[in-house]
């Protein structure tokens, strides 16, 4: 369909924080937003500066996009890249030269955004790479993106979803040392992190009664006891529970087996013990196309399933596909949110 032929008041605004300056957020945007079909499933709005997006489309040579400068979501116009003005001062950009400038910007951009997304002027919000060690170094306390919109809505729980059309891979314990991922594994949690990925399986994908899977800890699912009894004594009650209460849980399957077949193409959800774990088979199975949804919030919020890339940054060589992936994955879940 032709963005020319859609009821533009029924397409949601999607916020994008634009990341560290110096990455290649801004780059894989702008590449993204040349695509015009994107305007058929949602109107975007930039928070950033007419300085830095000049700056990009020379050095990108993208002199054909154009711009519509606003002061507040309200006033975004479909079919147009819209932007917000978060500061008016020079800023030096130092494409793959990492450095203070670069988060003091990328947490700007980012606050400005979700400002906007908690009083709801924006539908949905799609955050650009950015440096958690040089944001941190700007007094941002989270470890992620995740963790600062959790605490933003005071959400006590929430889950990093990966997703790739029909396949979506939830993570139970996200950015913590590896160190510290069998203690945290209690059944409370990986409950918690299982009804989350169950309710947006039914809420935000439309998938009435799914079916999901859970890997184990251990290898080989801990070989009953030999290698681990964290299945025995966490997984496995967890997996009889949600059970007994109706729902279609399997597990704990080994995960390399489970990844390295067929297997995973059975199920609608996967919930996968810590980071790595999950995100290491998604990544290899997404082939550079995955999006980060966080599941669990009261608003939609995406992001391309990969970093900075500072080794990429200025060369005008990035690939924009997770994140025209994530641009389209918000706009489709506002507007599911909305019906």
């Amino acid at each position: 369909m032709s963005p020319n032929h859609v009821d533009h008041k029924s397409i949601p605004i999607i916020g994008i924080s634009i990341g560290d300056l110096n990455g290649i957020g801004i780059e894989i945007t702008l590449k993204s937003l040349e695509n015009t079909s994107l305007f058929s499933k949602l109107t975007p709005v930039i928070y950033a500066s007419m300085e830095i997006l000049n700056f990009y489309l020379k050095l990108l040579k993208k002199s054909h996009l154009s711009f519509h400068f606003i002061s507040k979501p309200q006033q975004a116009v479909p079919l147009k890249i819209n932007v917000i003005s978060v500061w008016e001062e020079s800023v030096i950009i130092t494409p793959g030269r990492p450095n203070a400038t670069g988060g003091k910007y990328a947490k700007k951009s980012l606050e400005s955004a979700v400002t906007d997304l908690k009083n709801g002027s924006i539908n949905g919000l799609v955050t650009a790479p950015l440096s958690k060690e040089l944001l941190n170094e700007q007094g941002f306390s989270f470890p992620g993106h995740t963790e600062y919109l959790a605490a933003a809505f005071e959400v006590n729980e929430n889950l990093m979803l990966m997703v790739k059309d029909g396949l979506r891979v939830a993570v139970v314990t996200g950015h913590i040392p590896i160190t510290q991922v069998a203690e945290s594994l209690t059944v409370t949690l990986i409950s918690e992190k299982l009804q989350i990925l169950i309710n947006s399986l039914q809420t935000d994908f439309g998938i009435k009664s799914p079916k999901v899977a859970l890997t184990g800890l251990n290898p080989h699912a801990g070989e009953n006891g030999l290698l681990g009894d964290e299945e025995q004594n966490t997984i496995d009650k967890v997996i009889d529970q949600f059970n007994f209460n109706g729902y279609a849980v399997k597990g704990p399957f080994p995960a390399d087996g489970f990844f390295g077949s067929n297997e995973y193409l059975k199920f609608d959800g996967i919930l996968t013990m810590y980071h790595d774990q999950g995100l290491i088979p998604f990544k290899l199975l997404s082939r550079g196309s995955g999006v980060n949804f966080t599941a669990g919030l009261p608003a939609v919020r995406t992001s391309p399933a990969h970093g900075t890339a500072f080794d990429l940054a200025g060369k005008n060589s990035a690939d924009p596909s997770s994140m025209s992936h994530a641009l389209l994955l918000a706009g489709t879940l506002a507007q599911n949110k909305d019906h």
